[in-house]
């Protein structure tokens, strides 16, 4: 099966923004660069410019998810995960990056710091049910947390 293209404009808003780039064949996610250098204390919470802007076709989203890589050996993670760029924002990417370690983290300019990927949408139509018994049944019906098993 052949994965999908699309083109999607993209400005450097920092002559110092790298363009992202799929790192393999069969990447979902292309990777995020910062475009300076800051450091993250321990526990904390920065967000990082990345310098860049995108427009995204009407119909999708980019995704800001976490880099595996950051996360097992920094204890570094997308804050919001996944964050949401919708179709509409034309700002700066910036991203969210809380340090669950116990020592304060430095990234250099030009880190990969993140991964999006793009994805698309679907806006529903709320139909407000006001009596019980409108939703349809179903074997797990109310059972929350932990009831499935997992």
């Amino acid at each position: 099966m052949q994965i999908a293209q699309v083109t999607m404009k993209l400005q450097k808003l920092d002559s110092r923004a790298i363009i992202p780039r799929y790192q393999s064949a069969g990447a979902s996610g292309f990777d995020f660069h910062a475009l300076e250098a800051t450091t993250i204390p321990a526990g904390d919470v920065g967000v990082v410019r990345t310098g860049l802007a995108m427009e995204l076709a009407q119909g999708l989203e980019l995704q800001i998810r976490p880099r595996s890589g950051l996360a097992v050996k920094s204890k570094i993670s997308v804050l919001n995960t996944p964050g949401t760029i919708d179709s509409d924002y034309r700002g700066e990417i910036m991203v969210i990056l809380i340090n669950h370690g116990k020592s304060d983290f430095t990234i250099q300019a030009g880190d990969r710091i993140a991964q999006g990927v793009v994805a698309q949408v679907c806006q529903v139509c709320f139909e407000v049910c006001l009596e019980e018994g409108e939703l349809s049944p179903s074997e797990r019906g109310t059972k929350g947390f932990g009831s499935s098993g997992v």
